[in-house]
């Protein structure tokens, strides 16, 4: 009986190092996944920050357009004013 004790002594050793082996794998792919869903949070908030900006840099455009015309407008009106000279 000490050779199949034996053996199965280095039998269970073995299936307990596969196990810790097995927790470990898990253990990184978990640490993975949480990383990936991250990403994906990140990622979304990168594709909403670009619109923001495209908005707002459009949103600028806009605005500096309109004081240029307001500008145009205030020099034609300057001009109109009699100078008491």
């Amino acid at each position: 009986m000490g050779m199949s004790e034996d053996f199965l002594t280095v039998v269970l050793i073995m299936l307990v190092a596969v196990l810790l082996v097995l927790v470990q794998q898990s253990l990184r792919i978990n640490a993975l996944w949480r990383m990936v869903q991250q990403f994906k949070k990140d990622a979304r908030w990168v594709k909403i920050l670009e619109m923001e900006k495209r908005e707002l840099r459009t949103a600028l455009r806009d605005e500096k357009e309109r004081v240029e015309v307001l500008e145009k407008k205030l020099v034609i009106l300057q001009e109109m004013i009699p100078t008491g000279g």
